[in-house]
């Protein structure tokens, strides 16, 4: 691989996720643990038997009731200990929601590039930004308006997301004007 191809692919792998991308994930054997104990932690915590153990130890909470007498210490055991795990497993389920996006996004790029027909623009198009994800929404509404249950050319799609852009740029337009409501 030459110099220019291999800067070529380090720009385009910037556009992946750090914590999901392999590249990072071989330069640091913490990210790997992390994500190879978040993987295991979020597949235990949505098992039936994560469930049980749950049940279990609120039901054990309660029956404890009357032998603390319901006391302030006794309420905070179940807070404290519901708060710390629910903290942590933020962390983690995330971690594993990252990569699972990333690999759909993955799985749907490879549809696109497959498909002739496909418009390849929207591949890699969830690195875009909220404004433009909401201009190209509104382009395929437009085209499912106008074209029914007909096919979409490629062509119309440009057509409409060209359009769209150029109404965006108009001071006076609705599009404009929601724009800066929101």
């Amino acid at each position: 691989m030459s110099d220019t191809e291999a800067r070529q692919f380090s720009d385009r792998l910037d556009a992946v996720p750090d914590t999901s991308s392999p590249a990072y994930a071989n330069r640091h054997p913490a990210a790997r643990a992390f994500d190879a104990f978040a993987s295991l932690v979020t597949r235990w915590a949505g098992s039936p038997v994560a469930f049980g153990l749950a049940v279990i130890t609120i039901a054990a909470w309660l029956v404890s009731g009357p032998i603390f007498h319901y006391s302030d210490a006794w309420q905070l055991v179940i807070n404290t200990g519901t708060t710390i795990v629910t903290f942590l497993m933020v962390f983690l389920i995330q971690q594993s929601q990252n990569k699972d996006s990333v690999a759909m996004h993955l799985k749907l790029n490879e549809l696109l590039a497959s498909h002739k027909h496909a418009s390849n623009q929207l591949i890699g198009i969830e690195g875009a930004s909220e404004e433009d994800l909401r201009r190209i929404a509104s382009a395929y509404l437009r085209l499912a308006e106008q074209a029914g249950h007909s096919p979409v050319s490629e062509a119309d799609v440009e057509r409409c997301i060209e359009q769209a852009r150029s109404k965006e740029r108009e001071p006076n337009s609705p599009a404009a004007e929601h724009h800066s409501v929101s």
